[in-house]
């Protein structure tokens, strides 16, 4: 026996072998950190969690994870196939206006502007456009949103030196409600 021990071959390879598990234990160690850091902290973000518990965690949020998707993949199915109620009953037209629809709000020199149209009002949009540029306003911003079938476009202005004052105002709010009335 003692000539097994005094071996350097046999030396070596224990050597080898501590130095193996080392690396491994390491190896482990960084792969754990990586993935706590990957899973959010719960309530015991003060609280040191032991490796078992850290690893139930990392379980428990990824279960989390895979419910979510496949539920919000059933729900993406579901939009696909036209299948959502709530938002085929909101699509309806029960706003109670008459499209195209204009609202027209002046503060000082602002002015801004709320075209509700349908989709088959296409050309409306760039008309009132014209007709606030022939009034000597200056758009600022506009921008739209598509609900269904209903646009809202909002065009955020700024009225020149031509019409600063009230009367202005209610010359290109007038002149705005009788060109969308008349479409």
């Amino acid at each position: 026996m003692e000539q097994q021990c005094n071996n350097p071959s046999s030396s070596s390879s224990k050597a080898d072998r501590k130095t193996i598990e080392k690396n491994r234990r390491n190896q482990m160690k960084a792969l754990y950190l990586k993935l706590h850091s990957l899973v959010p902290n719960q309530q015991h973000s003060r609280e040191v969690l032991s490796l078992p518990d850290q690893l139930e965690e990392a379980i428990n949020y990824i279960k989390r994870l895979q419910i979510d998707l496949e539920r919000m993949t059933q729900k993406k199915d579901s939009l696909k196939r036209g299948e959502n109620s709530s938002s085929n009953s909101s699509c309806g037209r029960k706003t109670g206006l008459s499209l195209p629809h204009i609202e027209i709000h002046s503060v000082d020199s602002a002015l801004q502007v709320v075209l509700t149209t349908g989709l088959d009002y296409q050309f409306i949009f760039t008309d009132v456009i014209r007709l606030l540029h022939e009034e000597g306003v200056q758009v600022i911003n506009a921008s739209y949103t598509l609900i269904c079938d209903t646009i809202v476009h909002s065009i955020h202005s700024k009225m020149g030196e031509c019409a600063p004052d009230q009367y202005g105002a209610a010359r290109i709010s007038e002149r705005l409600k009788k060109f969308v009335g008349g479409c």
